[in-house]
Parts: C-alpha cells; sequence; structure tokens
C-alpha cells in the first residue's frame, strides 16, 4: 500500500491535496520524480511557489528537519528554486488565476 505524501518529514496532512492536484499521489511517487521534478509538476498545477515549501520538501526527502539547511547549501537549493520557476514560467503551462488573467488582458502583464 502506498505511503502518503505526508509520510515525508517537513510534509504535513495539508501536502496530501496539493500534490495529488499535481498527479502525485504518494510519498514512493515524489521519491522516485525527485523534488525538482516534482516542484515542477506542483507549479504547473497552480501551486504557488515558495522557497520555504520547496526546500522543507528536499530535506524532507532527505530525512532532515527543514531548518537544517543553511549557508552554502540553502543557496544552491535558491538557484535551483529559481530556475524551476523559470522553466515553469517559460513553459506557459502553469494555470492563471483570475486576477492574473485580467493584469495580463489590460497590458500589466503576470504577477511572477
Amino acid at each position: 500500500m502506498p505511503s502518503p505524501v505526508s509520510s515525508i518529514r517537513n510534509l504535513g496532512p495539508a501536502t496530501d491535496a496539493v500534490y495529488a492536484k499535481a498527479g502525485i499521489t504518494s510519498a514512493e511517487q515524489l521519491r522516485d520524480l525527485g523534488p525538482d521534478a516534482a516542484y515542477e509538476k506542483l507549479l504547473q498545477s497552480g501551486a504557488r511557489a515558495h522557497f520555504i515549501a520547496y526546500y522543507a520538501m528536499v530535506m524532507g526527502l532527505q530525512g532532515r528537519p527543514w531548518n537544517d539547511c543553511q549557508g552554502a547549501e540553502k543557496t544552491a537549493l535558491r538557484a535551483r528554486f529559481d530556475a524551476i520557476k523559470a522553466r515553469v514560467a517559460a513553459s506557459d503551462t502553469a494555470p492563471q488565476s483570475e486576477i492574473e488573467e485580467i493584469l495580463n488582458r489590460i497590458g500589466t502583464g503576470l504577477r511572477r
């Protein structure tokens, strides 16, 4: 029987629904995808980008507490996070919220 995503350290019960919306329904599937591909799927499904949520997941997949991420490691993770956001923004696959669609229509562009 597959384990819920929330069985991974640092990921609480609310994450199960967020990950499921992205098609990630088990901890095993998340581990198989790896953190970067999984986070990209989350953003493509419409989840808002949050650096702490990203690195908490990375740390959890390593069995480490979320606040264990510091210094050069945190800086490197920030670069990976920014690259994921940029790929999703460039692919234009993330659904837009209603306000983003209106802002785009009137020419102010997307908020990202």
